[in-house]
């Protein structure tokens, strides 16, 4: 059956790509520098039940030099559960290297770096200290394509694996998954992203 969220940002994603493309189309570009901006991330959890995406609003400020860039992006969602008496917020923070794989209109690129993922539960009638911080590190990589409609504005929307082990040595599957799959790194979630960045 189809994800409610799946069905929801379709039509989100072929707006701002076809929008994109339109601009793109009229205006030459050469976005360098840095650039601030929104997005949208739908994150979903290495689970093995299959559950909806969870969406998250969030922004990013990017430095884009040539072929090498730097992004710093941080999501927030907020989840309240009256009947567990419970506000959950989660706060993702991840610092990426960009690496351009074309300088045209359209340029897709490879990503990755650290992140760090604050979990925070609060009690919504009750002392303020039962409520749990946590936070915890994760590495992601993914892949991306940008658009730039124009020299101060670009739309880009990415994939990327979060919390990538590259030494899972707790496997007790006994399946190595052959020479390739023993390559790889391992992961516990995955996201999409799409955002827009104006550009100075």
């Amino acid at each position: 059956m189809p994800s409610t969220y799946s069905l929801s940002r379709r039509p989100v994603v072929i707006f701002m790509l076809t929008l994109g493309g339109l601009l793109a189309s009229l205006t030459p570009v050469s976005a360098q520098g840095f650039g601030i901006g929104g997005r949208v991330a739908w994150v979903h959890p290495d689970t093995e039940v299959e559950v909806d995406a969870i969406r998250y609003f969030g922004g990013q400020v990017r430095f884009i030099g040539g072929r090498l860039g730097f992004e710093l992006a941080m999501d927030r969602h907020t989840e309240t559960t009256e009947a567990l008496d419970r506000k959950f917020t989660e706060t993702p923070l991840q610092a990426s290297v960009i690496l351009r794989m074309g300088q045209g209109k359209v340029a897709p690129y490879l990503l990755g770096g650290p992140g760090w993922y604050r979990r925070k539960v609060e009690v919504l009638d009750g002392p303020r200290n039962l409520d749990v911080s946590t936070t915890e590190f994760g590495w992601h990589g993914g892949i991306g394509l940008e658009v730039l409609a124009s020299r101060h504005f670009g739309i880009h929307g990415d994939y990327r694996y979060t919390f990538l082990d590259f030494g899972d040595d707790d496997d007790d599957s006994g399946e190595g998954g052959g020479l390739i799959g023993g390559l790889l790194p391992g992961h516990r979630g995955s996201m999409w992203t799409l955002g827009a960045t104006f550009y100075f």
